[in-house]
């Protein structure tokens, strides 16, 4: 399984409305997702209060390859919140059950 860990930075005073993006489009998108195992969507916290993540467990590369494409290394954004982010980082790892 890969995990995938998906950070976005708001530009400031966006902070609003993407939360409103995050929480009802972003999460209810991810959680539907085939090949998606678990969702873990992060929001702000008061010393980091424009930042959001996501942690995806993914079934295989296989499956997040259907749904980002080849280019899986990149953090794709939706068009409806490139105007709200300021910047944004992916990584992948290896799944380990504990």
């Amino acid at each position: 399984m890969i995990m995938r860990v998906f950070q976005v930075v708001t530009r400031p005073g966006k902070e609003v409305e993407f939360g409103k993006f995050f929480h009802e489009t972003a999460i209810p998108l991810m959680k539907n997702t085939d090949g998606i195992v678990s969702v873990l969507p992060g929001a702000p916290r008061p010393d980091s209060p424009r930042e959001f993540c996501f942690v995806m467990v993914w079934k295989d590369l296989e499956a997040l390859k259907v749904f980002v494409g080849d280019d899986y290394q990149s953090p794709h954004i939706d068009p409806a919140e490139a105007e709200l982010v300021e910047s944004r980082s992916i990584r992948h790892y290896e799944f380990i059950e504990a």
